[in-house]
């Protein structure tokens, strides 16, 4: 409590009821807590809300991340291109498997991938293998899907999204509707089930692809690369290549699809929120906008980011998300460029992304999730304004 009376307000926060808590009770009484029907109920559940072929769920997000590359067969040789502005599963994935990274820059106003800063990564990448382009959704806007694809297709590379922002996110491209996770444009689409995420199981991924193939070798590399041999014994399996244990419980994916009954509801709350923050924040223009979305796009977004100019407001973003803490509203930065991590930079150097540093320099992310009434974002602007002196 910040005050002795209100809440804090963190930037992003689970909404669990007491229809969920039944139905994690109700998974803790069945038979089999872990590879039940649960999963397979939970896969077929999420398939078909987001219009896929096939969903295979599995233990977190990175881990939908890793198998993809397993999946794709991508390994030493190969170059993946990821986003700078991304958390860092996005790059750790293709060194997972002993692929090198080339980072792309990003949309200074959006934070995306766009067809001109793919076009400069794969200019840096010529001369090597480019076998997959992870455009990253973030905070829930969508990339130029078509655009990049295009691209993509004239290496011979393939387009793996990575959604964990934008479940429930729509584009619209040609005069057709998408919702992420569809696969129109991507041979696997990855979205993460944390906490603070659209849909929450506590930990949990999926992943969803149009392929049968890649879908049965997602399964088998999820339980260890095992595989059942067609009419031997119950008791027969087979490891014909080395898989892990990204398996997740039928206790998780009770939780799933309870809060995956919701997300329609979820989704328009976050767009209410939103288009609140929008109205509220037009009065710290031009110090404080909101992030861009691009006409296509049609977010339910994951994170609410503001772009602020600290140095015309004569301040530093450590003291506005001081000043924020103490009237209890929290705030984070989504993300630190990963070119920039130290383990990157020793790897392949500094690099000039002018679009990924722009961001940085200016993104705050401020509280959204279901939960919170209309007054939390007067109380969230009211203490941003504050906090930078308006």
């Amino acid at each position: 409590m910040s005050d002795g009376a209100l809440p804090f307000l963190p930037y992003g926060r689970q909404t669990i009821e007491d229809d969920d808590v039944a139905a994690v009770a109700a998974a803790l009484r069945a038979d089999l807590l872990t590879t039940g029907p649960t999963v397979e109920a939970f896969e077929t559940a999420f398939k078909e809300k987001v219009g896929a072929k096939h969903a295979i769920a599995v233990s977190n997000g990175t881990a939908t991340l890793h198998l993809t590359m397993l999946a794709l067969g991508v390994g030493e040789g190969d170059v993946c291109i990821a986003p700078s502005v991304t958390f860092l599963a996005t790059a750790n994935c293709a060194r997972y498997v002993g692929a090198e990274v080339v980072f792309a820059d990003v949309d200074p106003n959006s934070g995306l991938m766009t067809p001109e800063s793919l076009a400069d990564a794969l200019k840096r990448a010529a001369g090597r293998k480019v076998k997959a382009v992870l455009p990253v959704h973030l905070r829930g806007d969508i990339c130029d899907l078509p655009g990049l694809k295009a691209l993509a297709d004239g290496v011979g590379a393939v387009l793996v999204e990575d959604a964990p922002h934008a479940l429930g996110s729509v584009g619209t491209f040609g005069g057709v509707a998408h919702p992420v996770g569809d696969g129109a444009y991507s041979s696997f689409a990855s979205f993460s089930f944390h906490p603070v995420k659209t849909l929450a199981t506590g930990e949990g991924g999926m992943l969803t692809t149009n392929d049968a193939a890649l879908a049965a070798r997602a399964r088998s590399l999820r339980g260890h690369g095992m595989v059942r041999p067609a009419g031997a014994e119950a008791w027969v399996y087979e490891m014909p290549e080395l898989g892990f244990n990204y398996r997740i419980p039928d206790v998780l994916c009770a939780l799933g699809i309870s809060q995956l009954a919701k997300l329609d509801r979820f989704v328009a709350r976050r767009k209410a929120l939103a288009a609140l923050y929008a109205e509220k924040l037009a009065s710290l223009a031009p110090v404080v906008r909101l992030a861009e979305s691009p006409a296509w796009s049609d977010p339910a977004l994951h994170l609410l980011t503001v772009l602020v100019d600290f140095e015309a407001a004569g301040t530093m973003r450590r003291e506005v998300v001081e000043a924020l803490k103490a009237q209890g509203v929290g705030s984070q930065v989504h993300y630190i460029p990963v070119h920039r991590q130290p383990y990157y930079q020793a790897r392949y150097g500094a690099l000039d992304l002018p679009g990924a540093d722009a961001w940085y320099a200016r993104c705050l992310t401020l509280p959204l999730y279901p939960g919170m009434a209309d007054g939390d974002v007067d109380r969230v602007v009211e203490a941003l304004a504050g906090a930078l002196g308006r």
